[in-house]
C-alpha cells in the first residue's frame, strides 16, 4: 500500500507549499506528491493523470480539500467512482474527514458515508449554481428593461474623428494630441487617418 498526495493551484504564480506541507504532515513521501499548476475546470491535467494511473488496490490518494481535486462536481463524482470503485484505492480529504473512504473497521462504512456526503455536496453545489445563474438572468433582464447595455463598449470616436482629422491635417493639432482627445493610441489614430484619406479619394 502506498500513500500519494495530489496538490493543485490555479496558476503558475500561486504557491503550493501549504498543500505540500499538509501532505508531508500526514505521512506522504515528497516523491509521492504530484502537483498541477492549472485550473480545476477539467481533469485534463498531466500530474493528476500520472498519479491516477499509478494507483493500485489499497493505495491512498490524499488531497487538502475537495476543490483541489476539481471544480465541477459531476466530474468529481465520476473521478471519485474511478478511483474508489475501479482502482479500489481510498481517498483522504484532509479538510473534510467525512469524505475519507478508508474505514477503520475494514468494512464498507467509510466508502458509503463518503459517497453519501459527496452526493450531497454535489447536489448543493449544482443547486447553488442554478440559483446564481437564475439570479444573474433576472438581474440582466431587469437591467436591459431599464436601458442598460451589455457587452464591450465601442470607442465612440466616429463623430469626432473628422474634426480631429481636419485639425491635424491643417496643422492646428499634433497627431498625439488628437489621439489623446479621442482616447485612442497614436498608431490607431494614424492608421484611421490613412483609411479615411483612402475613402476620401475613392469617393471623391
Amino acid at each position: 500500500m502506498k500513500k500519494y498526495g495530489y496538490v493543485r493551484v490555479s496558476s503558475k504564480d500561486q504557491n503550493p507549499a501549504r498543500q505540500i506541507e499538509a501532505m508531508l504532515e500526514i505521512g506522504v513521501e515528497r516523491e509521492n506528491i504530484y502537483v498541477d499548476k492549472m485550473s480545476g475546470k477539467s481533469f485534463l491535467r498531466p500530474a493528476y493523470h500520472d498519479l491516477v494511473n499509478r494507483l493500485e488496490a489499497g493505495d491512498i490518494l490524499c488531497i487538502k480539500s475537495i476543490d483541489r481535486l476539481g471544480r465541477n462536481y459531476r466530474e468529481i463524482l465520476e473521478e471519485w467512482r474511478k478511483i474508489v470503485k475501479e482502482r479500489e484505492a481510498n481517498i483522504i480529504v484532509i479538510d473534510m474527514p467525512l469524505l475519507n473512504t478508508a474505514s477503520v473497521n475494514g468494512d464498507l462504512t467509510g466508502t458509503f458515508v463518503a459517497d453519501l456526503v459527496l452526493q450531497i455536496l454535489a447536489y448543493v453545489a449544482e443547486t447553488e449554481h442554478s440559483f446564481i445563474k437564475s439570479r444573474q438572468a433576472e438581474g440582466i433582464a431587469l437591467a436591459r428593461k431599464n436601458g442598460v447595455r451589455f457587452g464591450r463598449k465601442r470607442l465612440e470616436v466616429a463623430n469626432r474623428f473628422e474634426k480631429m482629422f481636419e485639425e491635424w491635417e491643417n496643422g492646428r493639432i499634433s497627431a498625439r494630441a488628437a489621439a489623446e482627445n479621442l482616447h485612442i493610441s497614436y498608431s490607431t489614430f494614424y492608421r484611421r487617418c490613412k483609411e479615411y484619406e483612402k475613402n476620401l479619394e475613392k469617393n471623391g
